[in-house]
């Protein structure tokens, strides 16, 4: 079954409506020239000598592969002018699809693992950050996070560089890789959490409801990260519309991954329907061949009319952590963008 092609006012509406990303990985946004530079820069073995050829690795074959173009992403970055690069890279492209505001997961503990210092990350990444402002008016913010299926040392370690070095544009601590049993790494995200950063972790991508439920229950989650499991438990799922709990969905990266078989199979639908506050996201755009406009396009494509993709942007913003004063401002001008295409969609 193929996804019905998109009216040019729907691609018009989707190109000017304001949008917020809660669930992009800095690492994963690194697209394939990026790569090649600073592979050739470091000396980094067992990457493609051409851009077309690093263009073709990039294309998606199974999760494995994709661990191992993201890894060699993780490698190519040593120095703050590497973080700087991608940081800015990314910040114009999100700019470009009228992205006004993006909580970013940066792999910290990546980094740590090879040696290269939390303050390289932060100097690196703040600084682009900075200038992307004054640049395209976009501003980022920061979730570092571990991966919990090599163990709650990992997130320790990983917070502990946070506690030091992280700047204040770190808004919360996130937790990704397989999703493991999360009873233990609750006493560390209680100490994040006390240090005042919000609770991020994946959960309900291919775990189970049980790992939402964890996330709620035992890390205090202020939102999930996919939770695309969570409509396989009706309970959670009432509790889930109930709370309010925001759920950062991925559709495309829940197909590459296998979380999904089919694109038109995607929960998202039923996600809305059953009121969940379901917010969109591109995940690892480049590795994923996505970005947050072509989720956008798939929302609309799998069912949803220009008030629900209006509906998504909005939770956007009520799920991010800008100030009060700031979302007000987003939302009065997704409404506007919506009234001004609704003749025409």
């Amino acid at each position: 079954m193929e996804l019905p092609t998109l009216a040019s006012d729907v691609e018009a509406f989707i190109q000017e409506l304001p949008k917020v990303e809660l669930h992009v990985h800095l690492e994963g946004s690194m697209q394939p020239a990026t790569l090649l530079e600073l592979a050739r820069k470091h000396g980094v073995a067992d990457v493609p000598g051409s851009l077309e050829e690093v263009r073709d690795w990039y294309a998606f074959r199974d999760f494995a592969h994709f661990i191992e173009v993201y890894l060699a992403s993780v490698h190519t970055l040593v120095d703050e002018e590497d973080f700087a690069v991608l940081t800015a890279d990314v910040a114009a492209r999100l700019a470009a699809q009228n992205v006004r505001y993006a909580e970013v997961h940066v792999s910290l503990y990546a980094h740590l693992m090879r040696g290269v210092p939390a303050r390289t990350v932060f100097g690196g990444i703040e600084a682009a950050r900075a200038e992307a402002e004054r640049r395209h008016g976009i501003r980022l913010r920061w979730v570092p996070d571990f991966p919990g299926d090599y163990g709650v040392h990992t997130g320790e370690q990983t917070l502990d560089a946070v506690l030091a070095e992280g700047p204040e544009s770190v808004v919360g601590f996130g937790m990704g890789g397989v999703e493991v049993p999360f009873a233990p790494m609750a006493e560390l995200f209680g100490r994040a959490r006390a240090a005042g950063l919000r609770s991020l972790p994946h959960a309900g991508e291919n775990g189970g409801p049980e790992r939402v439920r964890e996330a709620l229950d035992l890390l205090g989650a202020d939102r999930i990260g996919h939770g695309i499991d969570s409509m396989r438990d009706p309970e959670l799922v009432a509790r889930l519309s109930e709370e309010a709990v925001p759920l950062d969905v991925s559709p495309t990266s829940n197909l590459r991954t296998g979380a999904v078989a089919q694109l038109w199979e995607h929960p998202l639908p039923r996600m809305v329907e059953a009121g969940l506050t379901v917010t969109l996201n591109s995940d690892d755009p480049p590795m994923f061949g996505t970005d947050l406009s072509n989720e956008y396009r798939t929302a609309a494509q799998l069912g949803l009319g220009a008030p629900g993709l209006a509906a998504l942007a909005r939770n956007g913003v009520a799920g991010s952590f800008l100030a009060d004063s700031a979302k007000r401002v987003l939302i009065t001008e997704i409404d506007t963008v919506l009234a001004g295409h609704a003749p025409n969609l």
